[in-house]
């Protein structure tokens, strides 16, 4: 026995949970026992999550514990249920994201990136990810999070790195990276490009421009119509349909561009759309994808004219040095001086921003590094078609993914930055080839020049997270773990990230393990503030899970954010809820205090279940095992919302205010036996409880099983119940029912004449067979003791007694009569007041309703509210006229 154990080996508990004093205890208990770590039952079938990492930018928030408890829940059952468990966790880097939080930091001491130069900025980012994967830790510690320590990765870890150089080096070389010039999505505040899927698009209230470009000799014109018109500058051509009969005559001249005086021609391509505005289209083929591809088709020049910083450059002429915004004003005033800008009209459309920098992210040219899409989607349809893909959870989410991956574009990959992976690519400086290797290149493959140069850009963060499944577990190297625990058995992560991660992570894995990289997707929404706002900083709106856990504990949370979900759907986090849940935790801790002081050297080889047990025994026993079989069905179809209802119901109705409520007749009674057979249900049902509740709630969990009769070292590995067929007991369930309807009815008729629980009534029950009537006789000890009976008659033929309070259950007929329980010429009195109070009511709301003036000024909801009064009002009346009538007959 640990010393851990003998600590807690006891039936004492304190008066009340202190969740601060256990919390930190058991997680160090758990983790100096390396109860977490894989790889330890070595002939058992394996289960695995690796967690969705983090980024080292900061403290993790409330979404992060959502997802998170979800697959602590999952991994804690699989352990419990004997499964080779790996839960690896880990954090990413987060290019754009971390080195923005580290230049802004930089820029509050006056300094940027380049004043330091690469390596000495490098230190300061390795610096701050140092700090911040430190609080990530700590955070998760405080949640309970059961990870393996031992197999932590982070993306830039030596062994990810060269997968991800791998990775690249093997897609390069057949063919499906490449370098080109093609327009991107440029981000100017972070100076980098982004890949279509960081680009976050906004409705936003703007202006299209109707600008008139003449014919050379002045003999026509064509009407475009822009939303930048900074961009007219580096416009190429004017294309039109070929079919338009408007413009046929014109294809081939040549137009004026305003301002610059520069001819470009009119070309005819079936691009444009002859029905659309005035039917003809401005080209700017280095600043718009679709011109672009025009520009290709027609062998058109690509004029950039502003540079990374989004400044109008030497191409804008005139504007040069200008902002791009700043150019757009200027540009406006100046057309309309010139007589080409015809009207402004007002247009709502949708403009890009970027997802990090929050920037105008601009159609920018650009040489950059893409990944050829398309021959990786095809597999990945192909997969998911025939049936050997991968689950989605919900299966909505399927049709969402395959329709992205079959409309898939070319992946820009490379960025602008310090921070990441750097290109596995050298450039020579002598013949202009590019050489791309595994391992740091010294010469150049095509001439053997020493004389180059290693490309400066990095790659995207989500290239080496859509690794994450098989490089954390040692791949390339065909290592143990790769071979144990790969593929994995389900990834959990929210639904706004199918594209950004799930799909990548489904194209490299088909690629290089020819396997998907897991069994489950489980997808879930965002966690929204009380009024389903998304949180912010804007807002200030944000749950620091600290700030819960401060407040109310660890398990409160977790067992909030689990179970008041359900799979793909947003969560609304309100602070009562969390209250609620650290209610049901005093519930559990209470309930199990009271079976401890009843359980006082009860040893877990005490535990008897073969004696004679009684009603109360079998039915909760019986409860127990479809709560069992209820909570494992659910967990393992993700429906977390549900078990925790089923817990709930279980635990707080059946288990705390009836079974222990029962349960005390035969712990306070001399009856030995009996005692002994309630002791051994309470500490096997408590026992079992424990276990089910504690992948939601470890903590408490831990702490009472451990005060429990138990065996083993920790309720971690302690075995998952599982439905056992000898505790069905139907017929206990059907007296149980009759029991609790009787002792309910009879305690909704002391509450409607207003009887104290304390005193005393007299009750008749008139079974309707020969079988309630032994239920009820067999039972008398709960009816007396729960309805407080000062006289108890169970009569199969019996009239009803004058002036009696009367309720109907299945299988009898329950008579409370008056004399003795109430003062019936008080109760008269009372009630023709309530009377003459509900005529006052009734007749005040029918004035009001008969005054045509209310009738005509009162707004509908106002009317209708207070017919819903005088409905109310009304039927209360009738009600109490009724009692009355039978308490005077």
């Amino acid at each position: 026995m640990s010393e851990e154990q003998a600590k807690n080996n006891q039936t004492s508990m304190p008066t009340t949970y202190d969740p601060k004093g256990s919390e930190k205890r058991w997680y160090d208990f758990w983790m100096k026992n390396n109860f977490f770590k894989a790889g330890e039952r070595k002939d058992a079938e394996t289960y695995t999550i690796v967690i969705p990492p983090p980024n080292v930018t900061g403290m993790l928030h409330i979404g992060h514990a959502f997802d998170c408890t979800l697959q602590d829940i999952l991994i804690r059952t699989k352990r419990m249920q004997g499964y080779d468990t790996l839960w690896l966790p880990g954090t990413d880097h987060a290019g754009i994201a971390t080195q923005t939080k580290v230049e802004q930091k930089l820029r509050e001491e006056g300094l940027t990136r380049y004043d330091l130069g690469r390596e000495k900025f490098l230190e300061q980012v390795w610096e701050w990810k140092d700090t911040y994967a430190e609080r990530i830790h700590e955070q998760w510690a405080k949640i309970g999070f059961s990870l393996d320590y031992s197999r932590e990765r982070f993306t830039l870890d030596e062994g990810l790195s060269k997968a991800v150089r791998e990775v690249f080096v093997k897609l390069y070389n057949k063919g499906l990276i490449y370098r080109g010039n093609r327009i991107i999505n440029w981000d100017p505040q972070a100076r980098t490009a982004l890949s279509d899927i960081e680009v976050e698009y906004k409705e936003v209230q703007g202006a299209l421009y109707h600008l008139e470009y003449k014919t050379k000799d002045g003999s026509a014109s064509i009407v475009v119509a822009t939303t930048r018109p900074e961009t007219m500058l580096g416009d190429t051509a004017v294309a039109v349909h070929p079919e338009d009969e408007r413009y046929k005559h014109l294809i081939g001249q040549m137009l004026v561009l305003p301002i610059t005086g520069r001819e470009i021609p009119i070309i005819a391509d079936e691009y444009v759309e002859k029905e659309f505005g005035s039917g003809a289209v401005k080209i700017t083929p280095a600043h718009d994808p679709n011109d672009f591809e025009v520009g290709l088709r027609h062998d058109l020049p690509r004029v950039l004219v502003m540079d990374e910083s989004g400044t109008m450059n030497a191409e804008a002429g005139p504007y040069q040095g200008m902002d791009r915004f700043a150019c757009r004003k200027q540009i406006v005033a100046d057309l309309k001086e010139q007589g080409v800008l015809l009207r402004i009209e007002e247009h709502v459309h949708q403009v890009g921003h970027s997802e990090r920098s929050g920037a105008v992210v601009e159609p920018y040219l650009s040489t950059q590094w893409f990944v050829s899409m398309q021959p990786l989607a095809e597999r990945a349809i192909e997969a998911q078609k025939s049936g050997k893909g991968v689950n989605f959870v919900p299966d909505r989410f399927e049709k969402t993914y395959l329709n992205w991956i079959e409309n898939v574009r070319d992946w820009c990959v490379s960025r602008q930055l310090w921070w990441g992976h750097r290109i596995p690519a050298w450039h020579c400086q002598d013949c202009g080839e590019v050489t791309v290797a595994i391992e740091d290149a010294t010469c150049c493959s095509k001439c053997g020049s020493a004389n180059i140069k290693q490309d400066d850009d990095v790659l995207d963060t989500w290239f080496s997270s859509g690794l994450w499944p098989f490089s954390t577990l040692g791949w390339p190297e065909n290592t143990e773990d790769l071979q144990r625990f790969y593929p994995t058995s389900v990834l959990v992560t929210g639904f706004d990230i199918i594209y950004f991660w799930v799909a990548r992570m489904i194209f490299t894995a088909l690629e290089f393990t020819d396997q998907v990289p897991f069994k489950d997707v489980l997808m879930h929404g965002l966690v929204r503030d009380s009024e389903g706002r998304k949180m912010s900083k804007s807002l200030g709106n944000g749950v620091d899970p600290q700030e819960v856990i401060e407040k109310y504990g660890a398990d409160a949370m977790r067992y909030m954010l689990a179970t008041t979900s359900s799979p793909g759907q947003d969560l609304r986090f309100r602070w009562e809820r969390v209250e609620q849940a650290r209610n049901f935790a005093n519930k559990i801790w209470n309930a199990s205090r009271f079976a401890l002081m009843n359980l006082e050297g009860f040893t877990v080889n005490d535990i008897d279940l073969s004696g004679k047990l009684g009603t109360a025994d079998r039915w909760i026993l019986h409860r127990l095992n479809e709560t069992v079989k209820d909570v494992t069905r659910l967990i393992n179809q993700y429906e977390f919302g549900e078990t925790g209802r089923v817990l709930y119901n279980f635990i707080w109705d059946d288990l705390c205010d009836w079974y222990i409520e029962f349960s005390k007749l035969s712990l306070y009674s001399e009856d030995a036996a009996a005692k002994k057979t309630t002791q051994s249900v309470l500490a096997y049902v408590l026992d079992r409880t424990q276990r089910l509740i504690h992948p939601f709630m470890p903590f408490i969990s831990e702490e009472i099983w451990q005060h429990l009769p138990h065996e083993g070292e920790t309720i971690t590995l302690a075995a998952w119940p599982v439905y056992d067929e000898k505790f069905e007991a139907p017929d206990a369930v059907a007296e149980m029912e009759l029991l609790m309807d009787i002792i309910r009815s009879v305690r909704n008729i002391r509450a409607e004449v207003n009887v104290p629980m304390s005193k005393k009534v007299e009750l008749i029950v008139k079974p309707s067979s020969e079988a309630t009537y032994a239920i009820v006789k067999g039972n008398i000890e709960y009816v007396q003791r729960f309805c407080n009976t000062s006289k108890l008659d169970i009569e199969l033929d019996i009239n009803a007694p004058d002036k009696a309070m009367t309720a109907i259950v299945t299988g009898a007929e329950l008579f409370l009569p008056l004399a003795g329980l109430i003062d019936i010429s008080q109760e008269i009195a009372r009630l023709e007041k309530e009377i003459a109070t509900l005529n006052n009511e009734v007749e005040r709301i029918e004035k009001k309703l008969a005054n045509q003036g209310f009738m005509a000024k009162a707004p509908a909801s106002v009317v209708e509210e207070e017919k819903a009064k005088l409905a109310d009002y009304a039927d209360k009346r009738e009600k109490v006229i009724a009692r009355l009538a039978e308490m005077k007959g």
